[in-house]
Parts: C-alpha cells; sequence; structure tokens
C-alpha cells in the first residue's frame, strides 16, 4: 500500500519469519530512505510520521559521496570542480547528489523493493550514472544493496553511504550500549572536515568496549573498521541482551557515529552510519572508487536484530 507524504510515496515491506514473527518496513521513495523498521512489532529503527519532513538525515542513501567535500571544490584532471553548496553554513557539499531525489520502482515483492535514480551529469559532478538500492528484508532485520553503473565516457568517481539511526523501541534510550569497532578517529576542524586521524586506544571515543548512550555526545567519523569474515559490525543493546547490529560488507570500512537529543519521538537517537570512504574524499582520494565507463559496483549492509522473539 503506498500513500503520498513529504517524503513521496512510502513503500510498506513485510516478511513473516520462519519462526512466526514478522519483519516491517516502510521505505520512503524521496531519497530511498528507511522511515521504519520493525521486529515482531519492536522498532529497531526509530521511526518518525510520513508528514514530517525527514529528521537529520534519518535513513537517506547518500551517493556519489557520503559526508563533506570542503568548499565542494576537488580537482578532476587537474581541472577545479565547483559543487553546490548544500552546508551552507559550514561552506561544504553534504551527503552527494540524491537526498532530496525521488525514486522509481523497478522491481517489488511483499517483502523486497528495488528503487532507482539517474544522476545527471551537472555543476561539479560532470558524470552520468545508473543508481538502484535494493531493500530485502530477512528473519531479523534488512538488507540492502546499492548499484552504481558508470554510463558516462569516462572514469567516475563514487562512493556510497548511508544515514541508520537504530535502536531498541521498547528500552529507554539512554539505557543502550553503543559499541562501534573501529580503531581510528579522523580528527575534524570547526567545519566539521577531517584534518588528521588518531587511535581511538585510551580515548574518549574508544568504543569497542561499548558506551551507554545516555553518556554518549558524538559526531564523529572512524576508520579501520574491523572486519571478520568479510564483514564490520556495530551495535545497540539492552540490559536483557537483546541487541541491533549495524553490518556491511568489506567495502564499508568507514563509519559516523551521530548521538542527537532532538529527533522526534526520541529522548536521543544515534546514528551509526555505513561509508565506503571517509569524508572530503574527492579531494584526499582515500577509497574512493573510480568506476570505467560502463562499469557496475555493488555493495551491501544491512539492519539485523539479535536475541528477539520470534526473529
Amino acid at each position: 500500500m503506498t500513500s503520498t507524504a513529504v517524503t513521496g510515496e512510502q513503500f510498506d515491506l513485510r516478511l513473516e519469519t520462519s519462526s512466526g514473527g514478522t519483519v516491517d518496513a516502510t521505505i520512503t521513495q524521496v531519497a530511498a530512505g528507511i522511515r521504519r523498521l520493525s521486529v515482531s512489532g519492536i522498532d529497531i529503527v526509530p521511526h518518525y510520521g510520513a508528514d514530517v519532513q525527514r529528521p537529520y538525515g534519518s535513513g537517506m542513501i547518500l551517493v556519489p559521496w557520503p559526508n563533506r567535500i570542503r568548499d565542494g571544490r576537488w580537482l578532476l584532471n587537474g581541472e577545479e570542480q565547483q559543487l553546490a553548496l548544500t552546508e551552507p553554513k559550514k561552506h561544504n557539499a553534504s551527503h552527494g547528489l540524491l537526498r532530496f531525489t525521488p525514486y522509481s520502482v523497478a522491481a517489488r515483492t511483499a517483502s523486497t523493493l528495488r528503487l532507482e535514480a539517474r544522476v545527471f551529469p551537472q555543476s561539479g559532478y560532470p558524470f552520468l550514472l545508473d543508481t538502484a538500492v535494493t531493500y530485502r528484508l530477512v528473519n531479523a532485520g534488512v538488507e540492502v544493496t546499492h548499484s552504481i553503473t558508470n554510463q558516462s565516457d569516462a572514469a567516475a568517481p563514487v562512493a556510497i553511504g548511508a544515514h541508520p539511526y537504530v535502536t531498541i523501541g521498547d528500552v529507554e534510550p539512554e539505557e543502550l550500549t553503543v559499541t562501534v569497532n573501529v580503531a581510528t578517529r579522523f580528527e575534524t576542524d570547526e567545519r566539521s572536515l577531517p584534518i588528521g586521524e588518531v587511535p581511538v586506544e585510551a580515548t574518549p571515543f574508544d568504543l569497542r568496549g561499548g558506551v551507554r548512550l545516555g553518556d554518549l555526545d558524538i559526531d564523529a567519523g572512524f576508520g579501520d573498521a574491523e572486519i571478520v569474515d568479510g564483514v564490520s559490525e556495530h551495535t545497540v543493546s539492552a540490559p536483557d541482551g537483546r541487541s541491533v547490529t549495524v553490518w556491511g560488507d568489506k567495502n564499508f570500512r568507514y563509519w559516523q557515529v551521530f548521538t542527537n537529543e532532538q529527533y522526534p519521538g526520541q529522548s536521543k537517537a544515534v546514528a551509526i552510519e555505513p561509508m565506503t570512504a571517509p569524508a572530503d574524499a574527492f579531494n584526499s582520494g582515500r577509497d574512493l572508487t573510480w568506476l570505467a565507463p560502463g562499469e557496475t559496483w555493488e555493495a551491501t549492509w544491512g539492519i539485523r536484530a539479535n536475541g528477539f522473539a520470534a526473529a
């Protein structure tokens, strides 16, 4: 069932699990974002209303770059490119070119949805890309696969990110524990742009042992994510042992963690954001992917509930 809202059509998905539970999701047409995700009736993403403008980037897809580009400027074959400054207060180009784009439906079942959007050549980014994101509900959550095809006649720089918030809906947010398995943090200037990289060990930014969300106030980018069997995993957990994991395949070596006390309906919220490249990668070149003409790149991440009844 779909309806028109400020984030476009709302695509409701449902999966009845093998253990008798349900997984439910709502995906928005604009920015192909997760607006709602629950397992057996318990939110694992803090939802917001269909009549609400997307709060603080909640759930949206970040392509062809996540995070920020300093002054919106970068060099392509020695020629300066100037992107629109979509974060004017900090004079940055932020979160890619599709954050307000309505996607089109390419395929849909009761529990899967493939949305597509085209990036057209424009000021600061002279490339044509076909992009897609596929949401597939699984027994304990959702699997999200991105696809980018370069339709240009020259190699195109790309990176992928997403902006999911996670929670356990029947637990006070402050009582959740946040665990992020990364070894380095990017130091930033007053414009939230990286100026260095330092180990997290023996600093307040070391979240590998878990930190209570109520004690955490952070907006930081991290690198050197721990990859085990090709997957990076990070969690929020409840005192009763249940947890929600945000995971990414080997492409997602960078993560942003952001706590927020203004998220609607939440006393506190936390975003754990997968990224294939760090902030300002168009200038640093770090883990920026260059797609040859006609080449397609895929990357996958997801959200999984652990220890939930009937999950």
